[in-house]
């Protein structure tokens, strides 16, 4: 047990500290297939850095809604993280149904955040506000269906042993579902492309929103913090790289096999960085989609969840 915390706790560490480095490696990726010289891999601690230092300006229609917005979703995304299980190792936080308190926290995240661009008064930031609300009421039943088919899955894995272990983030997520692929269960196959379409709505990544973008009227996330500055900026920006790292992890949770403890949290720590280059490489050769599509993107991934749930049941 000791052993298990002392490696939950590295894992942690190391997902607080690295999670900056996933937006750098994207943006390298992308410079490099554009054949441009691009931003240093570590500009996103840089940014951080000067943000800390700097101060703000708040505008005078704003309230304390404002200023408590970014704490607030970075403490819930730091919350919803810490229920993860990191490289094999579960979470000492974990219980039964914690799933459900990660998405929320996840939910009132957001929640705080879009209270905060609408506070400012500002018809650019509640534009953005409109469209963060109606894509992550579209992303959110998709994420619940692919909980379902996890704990469907855990729940045949475990027999009804420990009916308790299938409802939570370390039954799902310790290595069984890449166990389970071994067993014939092809049909989770489908679950890791799911849960990287929500990477990218979930982190407002292209094909859904350009984060690069300097067009007001095309901006979704980014529209949001138009107004925030300072040490203010700098939670959002870093809450949206563990933000980023918490669906990275996700996936890296359903790929990587049941391996003895420091080389199943190694092999989790490359795939979590190879996710980043492989958003790099989709944001590479792909266009931003209209905010029409968006809904169809959702749409398509809900079904796929849908028909995974469906096959684990008729087995």
């Amino acid at each position: 047990m000791s052993q298990n915390i002392s490696a939950y706790l590295v894992q942690l560490l190391l997902a607080l500290a690295l999670a900056p480095l996933l937006p750098g490696i994207i943006n390298r990726i992308k410079a490099k297939t554009a054949g441009r010289r691009g931003k240093p891999l570590l500009q996103t601690y840089y940014d951080l850095a000067r943000l800390l230092r700097k101060g703000e300006v708040i505008s005078r229609t704003a309230t304390w809604t404002f200023t408590a917005g970014p704490g607030v979703a970075l403490a819930a995304t730091l919350c919803a993280l810490a229920l993860l299980p990191l490289g094999g190792a579960p979470s000492p936080l974990g219980f039964s149904g914690d799933f459900l308190l990660a998405a929320y926290l996840l939910g009132m995240g957001r929640f705080a955040l879009i209270l905060a661009a609408l506070d400012t008064g500002s018809s650019f930031e509640g534009m953005g506000a409109s469209r963060e609300a109606a894509f992550s009421a579209l992303a959110e039943p998709v994420l619940f269906l692919a909980f379902l088919v996890l704990t469907s899955l855990s729940l045949d894995l475990h027999h009804g042993l420990d009916p308790a272990a299938s409802f939570s983030l370390s039954g799902m997520f310790g290595g069984q579902a890449a166990g389970a692929w071994l067993l014939g269960r092809a049909e989770l196959l489908l679950i890791p492309a799911v849960f990287f379409v929500l990477l990218l709505v979930e982190n407002c990544r292209i094909p859904v929103d350009d984060p690069n973008t300097h067009l007001e009227l095309t901006m979704i996330h980014e529209a949001m913090v138009l107004d925030h500055s300072g040490p203010n900026l700098a939670m959002i920006i870093y809450g949206a790289a563990l933000k980023l790292w918490f669906f990275a992890a996700l996936i890296a949770g359903l790929l990587v096999p049941p391996l003895p403890l420091w080389q199943q949290a190694g092999l989790w720590l490359t795939v979590i960085l190879g996710l980043a280059a492989v958003v790099g490489v989709v944001e590479s050769v792909m266009a931003r989609l209209r905010l029409t599509r968006v809904p169809q993107l959702l749409g398509g991934t809900a079904a796929l969840a849908a028909l995974a749930l469906i096959l684990t049941q008729v087995r």
